[in-house]
């Protein structure tokens, strides 16, 4: 029984020694190929990196090229808005001086008006009575 016992203890050796071996060629094929779908990846990669690097790059430029317009935009509505509170101011003038314009045309004609009555008033004598 020791020899029959030797010799499937051998065979099974041999069956595990095969399936090792099998085992680590299929690993081994199973990274060669996972390096060849890297390599692919990479190579495929590097000219994608560099086009996003001068897309980010072009975007960077946008950015500031927004921000300096929106610093003139800045600038020209502040000049806006002071025209604007400067032709506000003329036309607050310009209403004062209507204002005045209007009291004085109001003084001038009451004036006209006094200076009429008293003119009649000297010229009849006092008389109220129409002719």
């Amino acid at each position: 029984m020791a020899g029959w016992l030797s010799v499937v203890l051998a065979v099974c050796a041999i069956g595990i020694s095969v399936a090792v071996v099998l085992a680590l060629l299929s690993v081994r094929r199973t990274v060669d190929r996972a390096g060849a779908v890297l390599a692919v990846v990479e190579r495929e990669m590097t000219p994608i990196a560099t086009e996003a690097r001068g897309l980010t790059a072009d975007a960077r430029a946008l950015t500031q090229e927004t921000t300096r317009e929106v610093r003139r935009v800045g600038d020209v509505v502040e000049h806006v808005n002071e025209a604007a509170e400067g032709v506000g101011r003329l036309i607050n003038a310009a209403a004062g001086l209507t204002r005045a314009g209007q009291i004085v045309g109001t003084v001038a004609a009451f004036r006209k008006g006094l200076d009429v009555f008293v003119g009649r008033l000297r010229k009849e004598g006092g008389n109220h009575h129409g002719a």
